[in-house]
């Protein structure tokens, strides 16, 4: 039976040039690369339209084949189709967890596959499942001003919104508060969710919010910020691209306000 073969060298996935020079995921009924005996070939939810999903991992980049590129899997956001793009981020998400739950935290011993996105060890049958990284991301509002940031782990020279990783024992509007106090030394009020997205990168969940400036002077958290400041929308720094979260409520507000 064909299905897609979503194939990762790191962050790179094996795509398929078609004839109109468009690309997609190789779709076959056999692989698009060698199945050596060290790979594991993982099963996948189909597609909603019932199209079977494998993915795995390849040590070395498909170089010599012009039928494929590798390309990154941000990068792959702009020649891919959404449903595409967000399935090829699950499988990398399974293929993370795969690798990094190959022995049991409890005993030591190896584990093994009980269902596509379950492994049981087969010691002391303790069960696991893929875990997300939550994280909360927020765009603080301050008259016709807004709040972008640059943080240190930055690969560009963008400004992004605050943002940083859930707490045990709390809710998401108390990370939401916690981390603008710690990022910024501001107080904000009227939180307001705007929605998700998956991150896989390798294994998060994006929880996008907006929210109103209530009190205090910025003061960055220098240890992950190194810049930022209010801006107007006719006078912004260069923003986010297209794929994320903190984008999309950027162009939310430039669209709406």
């Amino acid at each position: 039976m064909k299905r897609l073969w979503f194939v990762f060298c790191g962050m790179d996935l094996l795509l398929e040039r078609l004839p109109d020079d468009t690309y997609s995921i190789p779709y076959s009924e056999e692989a698009p690369v060698e199945l050596k005996s060290s790979i594991h070939v993982m099963s996948v939810a189909p597609l909603d339209d019932g199209t079977p999903v494998s993915t795995l991992y390849i040590d070395t980049p498909v170089t010599n084949d012009a039928r494929y590129q590798m390309c990154g899997l941000r990068a792959s956001f702009y020649r891919l189709s959404e449903i595409l793009y967000l399935k090829a981020g699950k499988c990398h998400e399974l293929l993370y967890w795969d690798r990094n739950t190959q022995y049991c935290g409890v005993c030591g011993a190896p584990m093994e596959m009980k269902t596509d996105i379950s492994k049981r060890c087969t010691n002391c049958g303790k069960e696991v499942w893929p875990q997300l990284a939550t994280a909360i991301i927020v765009l603080i509002h301050r008259g016709e001003e807004v709040l972008l940031v640059h943080a240190r782990n930055f690969k560009g020279d963008f400004y992004g919104l605050v943002a940083g990783f859930v707490e045990t024992g709390e809710n998401l509007e108390e990370a939401v508060r916690r981390e603008v106090m710690e990022e910024t030394g501001l107080t904000i009020k009227n939180i307001r969710y705007f929605g998700s997205q998956p991150w896989p990168y390798p294994c998060g969940l994006m929880v996008g919010f907006n929210a109103d400036y209530e009190s205090g002077e910025v003061r960055l958290q220098r240890e992950e910020l190194n810049k930022g400041a209010w801006f107007t929308k006719d006078h912004l720094p260069t923003i986010p691209e297209k794929l994320s979260i903190a984008r999309m409520i950027l162009d939310d507000w430039l669209e709406n306000s």
